[in-house]
């Protein structure tokens, strides 16, 4: 009888670590993919700014050249405003 009473108490601290260990496992899991669901925001949100960043290089330059054309065209208009004077 004492072989069978030490083998039962034997397997409840395995039991209780064996328990333990599948706990910390799926808590590893959840952090896990946590991480990963992060990571792929992150990584998203990069393409997104980089994507982002290009268009407002590319509108500054149209900008930049709408500026400039404008000013071309009030030159021209005073000019002729001259011409119309005379």
């Amino acid at each position: 009888m004492s072989h069978e009473n030490e083998s039962t108490i034997d397997t409840t601290p395995i039991q209780l670590l064996t328990e333990q260990y599948r706990t910390d496992l799926h808590a590893y899991k959840e952090r896990e993919s946590l991480y990963l669901k992060t990571e792929n925001q992150l990584q998203g949100t990069k393409q997104i700014v980089i994507e982002m960043s290009s268009t407002i290089r590319e509108l500054k330059t149209q900008n930049d050249s709408f500026q400039a054309e404008i000013a071309r065209l009030n030159e021209e208009i005073q000019l002729l405003e001259m011409q119309i004077k005379k």
